[in-house]
This record gives structure tokens, C-alpha cells and sequence, in this order.
């Protein structure tokens, strides 16, 4: 089976969030899994000048209204082809999104992205699409291109990573993109007088897939919805939930170099307090064992960071530390250093991202806290339990989904869940973890489970095979 994987981003061209990842890691295990996989980026600026791109061909695609060049590169990394569209106007600027014409932008691109195809005489049996910029490839597909025989019988499947962002534009993108006025309905991808390039990828397409089991029928609701669970309610037939994996040969604490002291199952009751240790001392904190508590995150309300500030003021008579690593909310960012300004052996504040820094994080904290609003998967809390923290999560999403409570299934625990948003129950949770941690034996076995667990991207990836084939059946 030929799958063309289309998305906005990917590791190690482009990463600004979770997507990047998936991006990298899925179409590989798709791969090893025995289907022929091809992927399809926007060539940034930078990429050419960190990897050797190989200009293919040009041709034109008609975007706001002229003529505009779409270059084709290649580049081959892990035995996957991935073919970048590159112009200048659209893709050669400072950050990937936040532009006034990411609609004519991203629209173009989803364009030469089929019309490529034509070019490279590539025809995929299914085209499996990321997020809101690659959703109207699922209306040029379905609609616009239809008359064309080398476009039948594609089947299209699109992954929604996070629908809080949606691609919401004002209805001139149609005419920019030489698209009929007919789009702009109720049935199509008109949302509240404007334009949604989300909803395009939810009407279009023959499978919708979100990143987690949970996610997929939580955002049926109102709560998690943001307007389309009405449309999600509609087509919840084609909704199904994969949870993503993760590398465990490339998140390895045996032979991750970014530790002082790399351990294993095996032998960490042993190593990582060493490890602990060390960071310790690198943080400049106190060196000593008391409950070392993690956050690796953007500093942005729905990861909790109004949680996280509370639980650390309410803690900061007990003997605790915590390490925090992100960037992002102004306001956060502000309070956080406050804190430890005000609490210079207990809050360690790192405003960056580093990817090294948080490999340390998850390689020597005891509990890893991660009390987000929403998460549609979550990837920290699979890498904190490869790593040996456990997990203080809330139970949504994915974090519902990959981490078992302890108080709910001691033989088969691997964290700490907490239900309700609000920051006593948060606070409950992580002195709940405190007190666990004082009964060694328990904590140990707590490590080991989490350690031992796995969820793999081979895993994920014979989930999406088996969908893909039901799609291609129907």
C-alpha cells in the first residue's frame, strides 16, 4: 500500500510542537510495517542550508490570484523519501506560522501538493493529512480534482493533533484560491461567516483520527469542541483513536549521553539516584534525597501552568524540590522566576527549551507533573515513565489513556491521576505522590512498572495499517 504522509512540520527539518515527532517517527514504523511510505513538507528557510536538498523540478500553481512557483526538493532520511515545496513569497520568512496570509500560504500549498503528484506520476493509495494546514487537500481532492481519473479512488484520512487550532479565515481565501463560492456553506467549510481549513479535513476526509482514544470522543463535546463538536457529533462514525508512541531506542536512559549516569531497568534503584545527584548539584540545589519534582513544557494555560504555580506556593514549607524547563506566557514566565528568586534551594526556572535539559529532567526528577486542561495524546509523561519519573497527571486525553492511577489499580500503576481542573485537587495528587515516595519499596515498584511499560510507534502504526485497509475496503 502506498501512503503519502503530508504535514506542516517534521523532525529534524521543522519542530515547533508534538506534530514534528509524529511526522518523523509514524511514517517510519508505517514503513517497517510493510507499506511504501512518501512525505510531504513546506521547505522553510533554513532547511536547505542544514541538509543537502535535491531541487527535482518547478511548476506553476495558481494562489492569490497570479501564477506562483512551486519548487519540488527531495531528501531521504531513514529509508523515507520526503519531498519539500518550496516559494520564496510563502515559505522563506522567520517562523513556519502566524502570517495574515496563511490561509493563500498553507492553501498553496495543500495545491501543489496534489499537483505534484501528477508530475511524479505518484499515486498513493491513501493520503493521510496533519492538522489544519494540510486540510484542504481533502476538498481539492474530493471536489476539485475529481474529474481527473489519475485522483480516483484515493482514499484520505486526516489526523487531528490539537482542534484548538483550526485554520479560521475570512471567505476571500476562496477566490484567492481560485475556489467556487459554493464552499462557503454549512455543509462545506463555512464556520460562523468565516472559513475553517479544520472542518474541510473533518468533511472530506474517509477517516478522522486523533491522537488518542479519549481525545476522539472528547472533543464530541462542548467543552473540548471549540465549536466543531456538532460537525464531529455528525461524522462520529469516522472518528477513531490511535495513541501516538514513542522511540525507544532514541529515548533510551541506558545510552542517552544528555546523563551524567545512564541506567537501566535493571540497575536503576541503583544508578539514577546518582544521576539525581548530580543534577542536583547542576541546578545548583541542595543535594539530598528529598522528592525532586519535574516540568518540561510551554508555559501556556492549557498545560496547567496555573496548577503548577499554585502547588508550588503551597509547597514551599515542605522539604521538596522542583525543576522547571519551558518558555512561552509572559505572565508565567515572570511568576515562575519570582519564585525562585523567592526560593533559590527549592524552584530551579529555566526559561528555554533545550532538548538535552529535558532529557536531564526526565532522567533524574521523582515525579514529573503534567495537570494539563487538555492534552489530546501527550508525549512527556511516555518519556518521564521510559526515564523513570512517575507521572502526576491529569486524566485527559492521553494522559488518561497511558497512565494507570495508583490509587485505582495498585498492581498495575504507573502514576498519579487526578480527574477535575482545579488546584486543590492538583495539590492533593502531588502530596498523595510525596507520601508515596517516603515508602520505598512501593516507590521502586512504581519506577519499575513505568520503566517496563511501552507504547511503541510499531504499535501505533499496525493500528493505523489495520484502518487504513477498512478504509480502502469500503
Amino acid at each position: 500500500m502506498k501512503i503519502l504522509f503530508v504535514s506542516p512540520e517534521m523532525v529534524p527539518y521543522a519542530a515547533s510542537g508534538g506534530l514534528a515527532d509524529v511526522a518523523e517517527a509514524l511514517p517510519v514504523a508505517l514503513q517497517e510495517g510493510g507499506m511504501t511510505v512518501t512525505r510531504v513538507m513546506p521547505k522553510y528557510m533554513g532547511i536547505e542550508d542544514k541538509y543537502d536538498l535535491k531541487k527535482n523540478f518547478s511548476f506553476i500553481v495558481e494562489s492569490g490570484g497570479e501564477a506562483k512557483i512551486a519548487d519540488i526538493y527531495t531528501h531521504e532520511m531513514d529509508g523515507v523519501i520526503t519531498y519539500f515545496i518550496g516559494n520564496n513569497d510563502y515559505f522563506q520568512r522567520d517562523s513556519f506560522y502566524g502570517y495574515e496570509d496563511d490561509d493563500e500560504r498553507f492553501g498553496f500549498f495543500c495545491k501543489a501538493t496534489l499537483e505534484m503528484l501528477i508530475f511524479l506520476e505518484l499515486k498513493p493509495d491513501v493520503i493521510h493529512l496533519n492538522d489544519w494546514q494540510t486540510a484542504l487537500i481533502g476538498l481539492f481532492l474530493k471536489q476539485e480534482y475529481l474529474h481527473l481519473n489519475f485522483y480516483s479512488n484515493i482514499k484520505l484520512v486526516f489526523t487531528i493533533h490539537n482542534l484548538q487550532y483550526q485554520g479560521v479565515f475570512d471567505k476571500d481565501v476562496l477566490e484567492d484560491l481560485n475556489l467556487p463560492a459554493k464552499y462557503f456553506d454549512m455543509e462545506a467549510i463555512e464556520y460562523y461567516g468565516k472559513v475553517c481549513y479544520m472542518k474541510a479535513g473533518i468533511v472530506y476526509a474517509d477517516l478522522v483520527t486523533t491522537v488518542s482514544k479519549t481525545y476522539a470522543k472528547e472533543i464530541q463535546t462542548p467543552w473540548y469542541g471549540y465549536g466543531l463538536d456538532g460537525l464531529l457529533r455528525k461524522y462520529s462514525d469516522r472518528i477513531y483513536g490511535i495513541v501516538n508512541g514513542i522511540y525507544y531506542n532514541k529515548y533510551n536512559p541506558e545510552t542517552d549521553k544528555a546523563l551524567s549516569n545512564t541506567f537501566s531497568e535493571k540497575n536503576f534503584r541503583e544508578i539514577r539516584p546518582k544521576q539525581k545527584a548530580a543534577f542536583q548539584k547542576k541546578l545548583g540545589l541542595p543535594v539530598k534525597d528529598v522528592p525532586l519534582l519535574g516540568v518540561v513544557t510551554r508555559l501556556t494555560e492549557q498545560k496547567g501552568i496555573d496548577l503548577i504555580i499554585y502547588a508550588i506556593e503551597q509547597l514551599m514549607n515542605e522539604d521538596i524540590q522542583i525543576v522547571v524547563l519551558g518558555s512561552g506566557d509572559y505572565f508565567y514566565e515572570n511568576r515562575l522566576m519570582s519564585l525562585s528568586e523567592q526560593y533559590p534551594d527549592k524552584v530551579s526556572v529555566n526559561i528555554q527549551f533545550d532538548q538535552n535539559f529535558a532529557r536531564r529532567i526526565y532522567g533524574s526528577v521523582d515525579m514529573f507533573l503534567m495537570p494539563s486542561l487538555f492534552e489530546p495524546c501527550g508525549l512527556s509523561q511516555l518519556y518521564s515513565l521510559r526515564y523513570g519519573a512517575v507521572p502526576v497527571v491529569r486524566k485527559t486525553g492521553g494522559l488518561g489513556d497511558t497512565i494507570t492511577d495508583y490509587d485505582e489499580n495498585y498492581e498495575e500503576s504507573t502514576g498519579f491521576l487526578f480527574k477535575n481542573y482545579n488546584n486543590h485537587e492538583f495539590l492533593t495528587t502531588v502530596r498523595r505522590s510525596i507520601e508515596i515516595f517516603n515508602i520505598k519499596d512501593e516507590w521502586l515498584n512504581l519506577v519499575d512498572r513505568g520503566m517496563k511499560s511501552r507504547f511503541s510507534w510499531s504499535k501505533a502504526a499496525q493500528e493505523y495499517i489495520e484502518q487504513y485497509k477498512l478504509i480502502m475496503k469500503k
